[in-house]
Formats: C-alpha cells, structure tokens, sequence
C-alpha cells in the first residue's frame, strides 16, 4: 500500500481542472452493455474505481480500447459470461449496476457483494425490489443471481428510497423492456441526468431525468453513441475545499456551474469567499465562520460525499458547526482521527459531529478508511504544521486522479510513498 506524505501549513493557489464525474462514468461504463455497437465515452475520469468498471466489462466479453486515458471505446458483440469477476465486484460497490444490462442483454445476472465503502452497511435491498418489478426474480433461494427467464418488462415503480445506484439500475434495466416503465421517486442527482442522456444518444426513450419521476419507453435494439461525462462537482467542491481550509486562492474548473450550486450555498455560509461564472469556480482567501449547521440532504439537498470535507473546513473556521449527515452511517467516524490532530469536535452518534474551532491542527499519521474522508484528512494534513501520513492512499484514488501531482501543481509539499 502507498501512503501520501504531507508537509502542511502550505496554502494551496494555481488552476486545476476536474475530471469527469465518477458516478456518472461507471453506470454509463455498465449501460454500454446493452448495445453490440461501439460506445465511445470522453472526458471519462482516470481513477481506480473507472479502471476496475473497466476489467469488469472486459471479463464480461467486452472489447475495450483506452483503458486509463479520459477516451475509452467498449463494444461487446457478445457476453462470455453473466457471472462478473467476484474480486473485482468485491472492490466497488459501482459494480451493482452491471446486473442491470445482464439481465436486459442475457436474461442472468450472476454477481456477488458489492464492495466500495462501508460493503455490506450499505444495502442493496432497493436495487432488487426495482429489478423484481421489471421481471427479475432469484435463480435459486440460497443464491445471488438474478434471472428473467421471460425477459424484463415494464413497470410502473415506486422506489422505497431515492437511492441514486437504484435509480440508475432501473432506468438501465427499463430501456429495452417491451412497454412503458414509470419510476417515481427517482433520483435527481446530476449523474442521473447524465446516464439518461447517454442512453438518449443510443436510442433510448428517457424522459423526466433532474425530475423525481422517469418515464422510459422500451425499445428492442439500442445503437452506438458517442458521450461526453460531464465534469465531476464533488472533486470540483473537494478542490474548493482543500484551497479554502489553507488560506488559499485556487480556480477550479469543468464543473458545471447548476451542478456546483448547493455546495457552493454551503461554502459560503462557512464563510468562503467564491465566485461561480461560466463554470469556473474561484476560490479568493476567507476569513472562515461557524456555519450554526450544516445537514445533507437528497439533491439538490448538500450532497453527503461533500460532507467529511465541510466538517475538516469548520475545524478552520470560527465558531461552532453541527454537521449532520442523516443519509448515512459511519461516514463521519473516521474524522475522529482529527482529535489527535488537536482538533475540538464530538461525535454525537453515527450521523451528527459538533465542530468548534478555529484550531491549529497538528501533523500525525491518519488513516483514510473510505474515500470521501479519505480526501478530507489529505485535507486536514494540508493545514496541520508538521507531517503527516495519510495512508492507503489507493482509497483516495479510487476517486481522485493523478492527485499527487496535482496537489504539488498547486504548490502542495507531497510525495508519494511506496
């Protein structure tokens, strides 16, 4: 394992420009199953969650062309298998949206626990729900599999939560299924808007995406496409973060600017100076405040993998903050590390963390246990005085690319290590 090592007290400046949105590219990378024809995706994030979606598809019977780069070609002419390889499955939690196009293209679906942060915490019970009202029932009572012996067929749905992986894994499944296939209480994340156009531009019939109902009509053969990801806001909102928490002055780019629009509400209540034109987010020093409260919400509701990075800046700023993520569990327990940083906080329970400060935080040897907060001790170690150790830092790049090199562009004082 590889740790990132980090000389603080450094405030970040320069220009950085995000890569496409992670939780846009891998539902798109599992949609590009549905078809024989060639996809080509750009803008498509260089991560280690996008290359495992990758060897996944590849193992599938996928021909893929451009793994690693922010250009990839995948075209699957046929499947080899509908049994997805369990030890990648077991590394992202992503990997639940393969059953989908499975089932759709194969009528199996064979596949193991997803993996990812917080694995076997964070259910999949919606997904299955969704997927049995299309058609999709168990091939065995003991086993995980999924068929539809019949073939998917149109539904009208309601998902017991707005859960965004559930969202997209009955749009994907709905596309083809003969029929017209209502989901109510859909997600309305960006990420969602942006599989619907994918699935669009192949000759999919989607309407409602950004709206909490979608209205699919299936056809029976999709086409090839061409799609551009759009630019990753949670990186974009990461970067603002990590520029704001220093005292620095950073210009972030390749988010779009709606899609930044809660994050940025929230920044400036923690009294971050920004200005959001064009889809360029500059970032200018602040004299920080206690934000009172901070609380995730569905979107457009303060996004809660933004939620760890909001709860490192309120350690910088005066005054106190609850932060209160109850969308999720655990997400805020590993930033107790940041009280052996000389952080003064109080974990209320499993969703809500009090922050006062601001506090001079010090150098020490942290743990990134997911990936959110994984970025947020990176963050934390850029304020402290002194080194730090932030390890395994392949947690980080599961979701942030190149971020050695791209820290040290903007005048960071890291290095890699092992």
């Amino acid at each position: 394992m590889a740790a990132l090592v980090v000389e603080g007290g450094r405030p970040l400046s320069g220009i950085v420009t995000v890569e496409g949105n992670k939780n846009a590219a891998l539902p798109i990378l599992a949609a590009c199953l549905l078809t024989q024809e060639e996809c080509v995706l750009e803008n498509v994030p260089r991560i280690r969650d996008v290359e495992a979606m990758c060897r996944l598809l590849e193992g599938l019977g996928a021909q893929l062309e451009g793994i690693g780069t922010s250009s990839v070609r995948v075209r699957c002419p046929e499947l080899r298998t509908t049994d997805p390889d369990p030890a990648l499955v077991s590394r992202i939690r992503g990997s639940v949206l393969l059953t989908a196009p499975l089932l759709a293209r194969a009528r199996r679906a064979g596949l193991g626990e997803p993996g990812g942060d917080f694995p076997g915490r964070r259910q999949v019970t919606t997904h299955r729900r969704a997927l049995a009202a299309l058609g999709a029932v168990p091939e065995s009572p003991e086993g995980r599999a999924l068929v539809a012996p019949a073939g998917l067929r149109a539904a009208s749905l309601f998902l017991d939560e707005a859960s965004v992986t559930a969202t997209e894994t009955a749009l994907i499944a709905a596309v083809t299924a003969p029929g017209q296939t209502e989901i109510r209480n859909a997600a309305c994340e960006p990420h969602v808007g942006d599989l619907a156009r994918f699935l669009r531009s192949t000759g999919a019939l989607v309407a409602g995406e950004g709206t909490s109902t979608l209205r699919i009509t299936g056809v029976k053969q999709l086409s090839g496409a061409r799609h551009r990801i759009d630019g990753d806001f949670i990186e974009a909102g990461s970067w603002a973060v990590a520029a704001a928490a220093t005292g620095g002055e950073v210009e972030v780019r390749g988010a779009r600017a709606i899609d930044m629009e809660p994050i940025v509400a929230v920044l400036s209540r923690l009294g971050v100076r920004s200005q959001l034109v064009d889809g360029v987010l500059r970032v200018q020093p602040s004299s920080l405040e206690g934000a009172g409260r901070v609380t995730t919400g569905v979107w457009p509701g303060f996004p809660t993998d933004m939620v760890s990075l909001a709860t490192v800046l309120a350690t910088q700023a005066r005054g106190s903050t609850l932060v209160h993520d109850w969308l999720y569990e655990l997400r805020l327990f590993g930033l107790e590390q940041l009280s052996g940083m000389g952080a003064d906080l109080f974990l209320c329970d499993p969703h809500r963390i009090v922050v006062n400060g601001p506090r001079r935080l010090r150098g020490r040897s942290l743990d990134s246990r997911d990936l959110r907060s994984g970025m947020a001790l990176v963050v934390a170690a850029l304020c402290a005085e002194g080194e730090s150790r932030v390890e395994p830092l392949e947690t980080i790049e599961r979701g942030y690319a190149q971020l050695v090199e791209r820290l040290q562009s903007l005048g960071a004082k890291v290095r890699r290590e092992g």
